[in-house]
């Protein structure tokens, strides 16, 4: 997409400056009127040629000739770089389309399982939930500072209030599910996505490796809370983004995941209320 799009300036400064030269040019051989020079150099490059305005003079036909074979070529290069980036504008919108249906998936199969579990390991995390309680009245906006305040909370773990065992069997029954996502190319283009799946992945190996989780040396308790936090961290962005894109493009998903915020304590799937 980016090389089109360098591809088409490319095309578009050769392209008004040919207009701006032949213009010029036009008038200056053939004594035409800025107007009518114009109107001759634009209908000639876009092929039209009513004929209505012609060179009369030798130079003016050796202008013209020279001038259809650069400004005919140039114009027909916009045109196709132009449908070009409308087609891969396209292209990537319906992967785009994918990829979110995927990581819709994730958060119903494994994300907001995590997001339930971690928020009860971090002893801090009360005063970043507020503003994670999304409502049907959030503008981008309010998704964008949510973004920013959630990037800067310091995920911590007590480690001593983390059930391994549970968490273990959690994520080590969806082991299989997490590697047919991670062998998904659709993901390979979202950088974001795949670093958060890369981090589950690696929590839930170091997890199975473990067969018994008593009298955990500190270390080791230590490296897990890392791990952990890092899987909470990525987690978070990348659910706020997603909240986002229901929100804008499907409201009756949006309104479920909404009743089903593992962050709001008083979250409820029953519509309640007139």
């Amino acid at each position: 997409m980016h090389a089109i799009k360098t591809r088409l300036k490319i095309f578009l400064i050769i392209f008004f400056s040919l207009i701006i030269i032949a213009t010029f040019s036009f008038m200056f051989i053939e004594k035409k009127s800025l107007l009518d020079s114009a109107y001759f150099v634009i209908i000639t490059m876009a092929t039209v040629g009513y004929g209505d305005i012609h060179p009369v003079t030798q130079w003016g036909k050796i202008f013209t000739i020279i001038f259809v074979i650069m400004g005919v070529g140039t114009f027909l290069g916009v045109i196709a770089n132009l449908t070009e980036i409308m087609l891969a504008k396209r292209e990537i919108e319906s992967r785009m389309e994918k990829l979110n249906m995927v990581i819709g998936v994730f958060f119903s199969e494994v994300g907001m399982g995590l997001m339930d579990r971690f928020s009860r390991y971090d002893p801090e995390f009360d005063t970043i939930r507020p503003e994670l309680l999304i409502t049907a009245q959030w503008t981008d906006k309010d998704f964008n500072t949510a973004g920013k305040n959630a990037h800067k909370h310091n995920y911590g773990v007590d480690i001593a209030k983390v059930d391994l065992e549970n968490l273990k069997k959690f994520l080590f029954e969806r082991r299989g599910f997490l590697v047919r996502l991670l062998e998904n190319p659709v993901l390979m283009e979202h950088q974001s996505f795949t670093d958060l799946l890369r981090a589950a992945f690696h929590l839930t190996e170091e997890l199975a490796y473990r067969n018994d989780f008593t009298d955990l040396p500190k270390p080791d308790g230590d490296h897990l809370a890392v791990d952990i936090k890092r899987v909470f961290h990525l987690i978070v962005s990348e659910w706020l983004d997603y909240m986002r894109y229901l929100k804008r493009n499907y409201p009756f998903l949006f309104s479920l995941a909404m009743r089903t915020n593992p962050f709001d304590d008083k979250a409820s799937v029953v519509i309640k209320g007139a």
